[in-house]
């Protein structure tokens, strides 16, 4: 990338005007040079193609369905959530699971004498430029069929447009919410936001189900029509319901939803430029200064935090104490963090009370059988943070293959920090599911006591995957930053992590389909020595791995500058 950017200050020395095009060359080039030598990463690209051309297929298909049944009472209705559904995956999906290329990292060009507005227009260009954004132009190319059916040429051309915008729609929308939830990551104040978010999930769980439930029950095609009708004016929907519009003689309503998405397109780039330049400094205003008094003490002391002042003074204790701060500071690890607790009360709760609220009358069809399986995947899911843990270290990791920690003490404190924090919300989930959403006090033993065999098992398995396949992370301030070809491995390492898991805890879903209301006796105490026997069994076995492996894992895990 050094090279490129090189050229790119001689053509802006030389007076040449620096466009879009520019950046779109120096992503290609940047991919190109990352490609080199790294067999992994182009065999990862390909499979990543090839997934996302195989969703295309499929989301080409659903969209066209209308025009292929030559009915066009749903035409609207499929535009209208399907779209929706397509650009609000591009902004959270980034936030939670798959996060977003950063092949062109903005702190790069912190130093390069371009205007605001050429840098912004620049990376857009060049995030245009990825396998989801061709996939999504593909898939919404059903949509063009659709309409031509129902309305010829003109309202497909129409729909070519507003699939355009909706793609535009897509990657601006996702560009802003990462680069602002970045920058406001980077501020010690992001327990406030995670506050906001936890609250956020709470106050929405019940409308959802509400909603979610009327919707089976009733199944009016008419009502949800005029929900339909209504979304696609709405910035969700509008871009993908034009040609439609033009096809059912509401022609007028076609420049006016165009405008709706040029607006809104506008207006999440502006809000991306504000946080760009945050972005391209790596700091975030931190307002007035500190008034924290300077600490005092050894720097032994100072390692360790006020609450963790238990912890043994050794290689332990230290491992722990760093591994704690890390997480609560490091703005990627938080992100993670925050991921977990939100999706760690939402989807208990809407399982739970999907198995509980659909029967006549409200009756209850919740068993020990149905928690612990829904617990299964809430354990599961919080543990697979750690699938990549030496990947948020980078190169920072030298420093104990050189001092040489051993394997299964490094992995034992990498666990019991990420539980320090994890372990509370275990709890919590335990609590409301027990109280409020079953209304069983004495089930908190079994809802507690799935969680921590499913997380014990989790850690187990996370551990040794972070060992064996563990890859490098963009060094730069977004947290939700992944290098070309990351995606794909942090996709098929949680999907991996969470099957290994599952079947890893097979034994407590049996038992608590044999032994039925005992088990909520025995839930508790089976449950936490399952899970702490699994992390240590875990420890041990992937520390052996890590003391033979340590050159190779830093060498995988170090960014390629």
């Amino acid at each position: 990338m050094a090279v490129a950017v090189t050229d790119a200050v001689a053509d802006v020395g030389a007076g040449r005007r620096v466009s879009a095009r520019h950046f779109v060359r120096l992503k290609l080039r940047v991919m190109g040079n990352n490609f080199r030598g790294q067999g992994w990463r182009v065999g990862l690209f390909a499979l990543g193609a090839f997934v996302g051309l195989w969703c295309a297929a499929f989301g080409f298909f659903l969209f066209a369905a209308p025009g292929l049944a030559d009915n066009n009472r749903y035409a609207t209705l499929l535009a209208a959530f399907g779209g929706g559904l397509v650009v609000l995956g591009w902004l959270l999906l980034p936030l939670i699971f798959f996060g977003v290329d950063e092949t062109l990292d903005p702190a790069r060009f912190a130093l390069l004498p371009l205007p605001r507005r050429t840098l912004v227009t620049g990376l857009f260009a060049a995030a245009l430029v990825s396998v989801p954004a061709v996939a999504v132009l593909l898939a919404s190319t059903g949509l063009i069929f659709t309409a031509g059916v129902f309305g010829g040429w003109s309202a497909a051309l129409t729909q070519a447009v507003g699939v355009l915008a909706g793609l535009l729609l897509c990657v601006a929308a996702a560009r802003a919410v990462t680069s602002a939830f970045a920058t406001m990551l980077r501020s010690r104040r992001v327990r406030d936001l995670a506050a906001v978010l936890l609250a956020g999930a709470a106050a929405l769980i019940a409308p959802v189900q509400l909603a979610a439930t009327a919707a089976l029950q009733d199944a009016d095609w008419d009502r949800l029509a005029t929900v339909a009708a209504v979304v696609g004016w709405t910035p969700f929907g509008a871009p993908w319901t034009i040609g439609i519009e033009v096809a059912q003689g509401r022609v007028w309503a076609a420049p006016v939803k165009l405008l709706i998405t040029a607006v809104t397109v506008v207006a999440l780039l502006a809000w991306w430029s504000r946080s760009l330049e945050s972005a391209m400094v790596g700091t975030a205003s931190s307002g007035r200064g500190s008034t924290r008094s300077t600490a005092t003490g050894t720097a032994v002391t100072q390692l360790f935090p006020r609450l963790l002042g238990w912890l043994p003074r050794g290689s332990f204790g230290a491992l722990v104490a760093r591994e704690a701060r890390y997480w609560w500071r490091d703005a990627r690890r938080r992100a993670n963090l925050i991921t977990l607790a939100v999706i760690g009360l939402f989807v208990p709760v809407m399982l739970n009370l999907g198995s509980t609220g659909l029967t006549a009358g409200g009756g209850d069809t919740s068993s020990p059988v149905l928690v612990t399986l829904s617990m299964v995947f809430v354990g599961v899911l919080a543990a697979t943070t750690l699938a990549n843990q030496f990947g948020f270290d980078g190169s920072a990791y030298s420093a104990h293959v050189v001092v040489g920690v051993p394997g299964a003490v490094e992995l034992r404190a990498r666990m019991a920090a990420f539980s320090l924090y994890l372990l509370p919300l275990v709890l919590v989930i335990s609590g409301v599911l027990a109280l409020l959403v079953l209304g069983q006090p004495g089930w908190i033993g079994l809802t507690a006591g799935s969680l921590l065999a499913t997380f014990g098992a989790g850690l187990a398995v996370n551990t040794l995957l972070s060992v064996l396949g563990a890859y490098s992370l963009p060094e730069t301030s977004n947290p939700f930053a992944l290098n070309s070809g990351a995606g794909v491995a942090r996709s098929f390492l949680a999907i991996l992590s969470m099957l290994a898991s599952a079947v890893v805890v097979i034994p407590m879903v049996v038992a608590a389909a044999l032994l039925g209301d005992v088990w909520l006796w025995l839930a508790l105490p089976v449950g936490a020595a399952y899970g702490l026997g699994a992390a240590l069994l875990g420890a041990y076995l992937a520390g052996d791995v890590l003391d033979r492996r340590q050159p190779e894992l830093l060498a995988t895990i170090t960014p390629r500058r």
